[in-house]
């Protein structure tokens, strides 16, 4: 591949909702991206309509073995190095700490932490070796996607709540480790973003519904991959720790 994109982004989860918005914002701006999601035929369909501008690769990102064959499988098909991790693949869970599927919730944990952790040490590893000589010329990113739940206790989603304020301890521990190193770190937390993320949570239609009542306009996944986009087009000695993004009309969480 020549060397004619922008920046080259590694994005998790880039099959639906944000992930793939990301994706396309990205991909819009002269982007180079290599997505990450289980679903195969979904990422050929991406690899199809954009060319060489996207590579899939299927797989869970909570397979350690999935997580490090994408810093490679980048470099391989853009002929540089990736300089953004979007680590955005994870899922939710309806149930409060009385009523949780507790095997649902080790699935959820190993996903949206374990995974996401293992990611982030990937990323902080060759991240900042990219940037060892070359800032503040240039910039390198690691975008989490939080929720705010994961700032504000949710009595509909508590167990899921408790991932994200895992997660959100990870992004804060992450920016104080290499942000002095050159690499930016952001966490992202959006309040309720209408996409499959509530059926796989095992939310009810009627929940759903009262949240369109009482929120909406609710937000789309379009919606947060600006936001995500606008943190890491930012010159690079701009960072941006913390984006809240929420409906207008949604007070809590």
């Amino acid at each position: 591949m020549t060397d004619s994109f922008k920046r080259i982004a590694i994005i998790t989860g880039a099959t639906s909702g944000i992930g793939e918005a990301t994706a396309r914002a990205f991909l819009e701006d002269g982007f180079g991206v290599l997505g990450n999601g289980r679903n195969e035929s979904r990422l050929k369909e991406l690899e199809r309509e954009f060319g060489k501008a996207f590579c899939g690769v299927a797989g869970d990102a909570a397979d350690e073995q999935v997580v490090d064959s994408l810093f490679p499988a980048a470099e391989k098909h853009f002929g540089r190095q990736a300089d953004i991790v979007v680590a955005n693949a994870g899922r939710g869970l309806g149930g409060t700490v009385s009523t949780v599927d507790m095997e649902e919730f080790r699935e959820v944990l190993n996903i949206n932490v374990t995974g996401t952790l293992y990611l982030l040490k990937k990323a902080a590893e060759k991240l900042t070796a990219l940037q060892k000589d070359s800032y503040p010329d240039t910039s390198a990113d690691i975008v989490i996607l939080g929720s705010t739940v994961g700032r504000h206790i949710s009595p509909f989603s508590t167990a899921y709540g408790s991932t994200k304020f895992a997660v959100h301890a990870l992004a804060e521990g992450l920016r104080r480790e290499i942000g002095p190193r050159g690499v930016r770190v952001t966490l992202v937390e959006p309040g309720i973003v209408i996409s499959k993320f509530q059926e796989t949570a095992g939310y009810t239609h009627d929940l759903v519904r009262n949240f369109h009542i009482k929120f909406g306009p609710i937000l789309y996944g379009y919606d947060v991959a600006d936001a995500i986009h606008f943190v890491v087009t930012r010159p690079p000695h701009v960072h941006i720790g913390d984006f809240v993004i929420r409906a207008t009309r949604q007070d809590y969480p």
